[in-house]
C-alpha cells in the first residue's frame, strides 16, 4: 500500500525533536484559524466527579448520599453549589466572571460506561461510539471556519488525539526522539531522500517542525519567568509536566495558533476519592492559572472548555470513592466566556430523580454547550453545528456562554 506524506508524519518513521523542548505526558494538538479568538479544549480523562467538584450542598439529599465526601466543606458560590476546596485558587476567576460551570450534563453515551467508548464519543462529538464517523469535532471545525488552511494542525507524542484527527492534516512527531539538527545532519537527510518526493517532503516538514519547537523552547523559558513572577499564581507549585504543558500551550497561543487541545489524566476515583481527586484538581487549577497568566492580554479573547467522558455515581462506594456514572459537570474559563454562573437545569438527587436509580440525571448534552461556544467564537451556523460538527445534537436555547 502506498504511503502518503501524512502517513509518514503520523508513523513511527517521523522525525522527532529534543525531549527537553516539549511536554512529554500527552499529545497536544494545535490549529491556526483566522481572527484573534482562542479556544482551548482540555479532556479530563478518567471521568471527573462533577458532584464533588461542584457540590450541590443545597440539595437535601446530597449529604446523605455522600456522608464522607460531602463533609469536606467548600466555598459557597451561589447559595446552592459549593466549590471543592482544592479549586480555591480559582475563586478570583469566578469573582471576575472568568470561570463557570455547567452541571447535570453529559455526552449521549449511556449505560456501558467504558472509558474508551466514552472518550471516543466525547472527542468525536458523535452519539454512537460504534458509528462510522471517526474524526474529531475540532478537526471538523477547522474544515468549516472560513480562511482556515489545510496542514495547520499538529500533535506532539506518539498517540493521536481523536478530537483533532481528520481531513485537516495533522503532522505528528515523538518528543522523546533526539534529533541533531546541525547543518551537516540536515544536509545528509536531504541527500538521502533526494529524488523521492514522499520521503523528501516528509523529512523537510518534520525537520521544520523540530526546528520550530526548539526555537519556541527559548520563548517558553522566558514565559516561565513571567508566570512565576505574577502574583496571581499565589501558592501554585510551578513544577510538573502539567505546568510545562500549560506553558507550552500558552506560548503557542500567543503566537500563530488559535486552537489547542490536550488532556489531563487522574480522574478515575474508585477509591479514596478524598485523597486522589484533590491532586487532580490541584493540577487543573495550576493549568488554568498558568494559561491565564501566560496568555496575558489575549485572555479576554480566550475560551477554555474542560470536558470529561461521563460522570460518577451519586452514592459513594465502600472504598470511599465513586464508580462510573452518567451526568457530570463541565468547567469553563476565559475572558471570552461569561462566567460567575452555574449553567443547567438541576434534576435533583432523590431516588425518583436519578438516572437508572444510581446516577445524576443529565439535563443537557455537553455538546450543545461546546456548539454554542463555537457559534459565538467563530460564527458557525447552527445547521453546520448540528449537522457536521456535532451530528444530531439538540442545540436548545443559547445559554449565552460567550460574551
Amino acid at each position: 500500500m502506498a504511503l502518503s506524506r501524512r502517513d509518514m508524519l503520523l508513523g513511527g518513521a517521523a522525525l522527532g525533536c529534543s525531549a527537553a523542548a516539549s511536554p512529554l505526558m500527552t499529545p497536544v494538538a494545535f490549529a491556526d484559524v483566522p481572527g484573534d479568538n482562542r479556544l482551548v479544549v482540555i479532556v479530563l480523562r478518567g471521568a471527573m466527579d462533577g458532584l464533588d467538584v461542584l457540590r450541590p450542598y443545597g440539595d437535601p439529599f446530597y449529604a446523605g448520599l455522600r456522608p464522607t465526601l460531602a463533609a469536606g466543606g467548600g466555598a459557597d458560590l451561589d447559595g446552592f453549589f459549593g466549590l471543592h476546596p482544592a479549586l480555591a485558587p480559582l475563586r478570583p476567576l469566578w469573582d471576575a466572571g472568568d470561570l463557570g460551570f455547567a452541571h447535570a450534563t453529559s455526552t449521549p453515551y449511556r449505560d456501558v460506561r467504558s472509558h474508551f467508548d466514552g472518550q471516543d464519543v466525547l472527542e468525536a462529538g458523535v452519539a454512537d461510539p460504534k458509528g462510522d464517523l471517526r474524526d474529531g469535532w475540532l478537526n471538523r471545525l477547522v474544515q468549516v471556519v472560513p480562511g482556515a488552511q489545510s496542514d495547520t494542525a499538529y500533535a506532539i507524542g506518539r498517540d493521536r488525539m481523536l478530537i483533532l484527527a481528520g481531513a485537516a492534516e495533522v503532522a505528528h512527531w515523538a518528543p522523546e526522539a533526539q534529533l541533531d539538527l546541525n547543518p551537516r545532519t540536515r544536509r545528509l537527510i536531504e541527500l538521502v531522500h533526494d529524488g523521492d518526493p514522499l520521503f523528501e517532503q516528509a523529512s523537510a516538514e518534520a525537520i521544520e517542525i523540530a526546528q520550530q519547537i526548539d526555537a519556541e523552547a527559548e520563548m517558553t523559558e522566558a514565559l516561565e519567568d513571567q508566570i512565576a513572577a505574577d502574583p496571581m499564581m499565589g501558592e501554585i507549585a510551578l513544577r510538573g509536566d502539567h505546568i510545562r504543558l500549560a506553558e507550552f500551550a500558552a506560548g503557542r497561543l500567543r503566537g500563530a495558533s488559535r486552537i489547542a487541545s490536550f488532556s489531563l489524566a487522574g480522574w478515575d476515583t474508585h477509591n479514596r476519592q478524598g485523597q486522589h481527586l484533590p491532586r487532580a484538581l490541584d493540577r487543573l487549577a495550576a493549568v488554568l492559572l498558568t494559561l491565564r497568566v501566560g496568555l496575558a492580554d489575549h485572555w479576554d479573547r480566550t475560551a477554555i472548555l474542560c470536558l470529561t467522558e461521563f460522570g460518577r455515581t451519586v452514592r459513594e462506594n465502600g472504598t470511599l470513592g465513586t464508580d462510573h456514572g452518567t451526568g457530570g459537570a463541565m468547567i469553563y474559563a476565559g475572558g471570552a466566556l461569561r462566567g460567575g454562573r452555574v449553567l443547567g437545569d438541576w434534576p435533583g438527587l432523590s431516588d425518583f430523580d436519578l438516572y437508572d436509580g444510581r446516577d445524576l440525571m443529565p439535563t443537557r448534552d455537553v455538546r450543545a454547550y461546546a456548539a454554542w461556544v463555537l457559534r459565538g467564537l467563530y460564527g458557525v451556523k447552527p445547521s453546520t453545528l448540528a449537522g457536521m460538527i456535532f451530528p444530531g445534537v439538540d442545540l436548545g436555547a443559547d445559554p449565552g456562554i460567550v460574551r
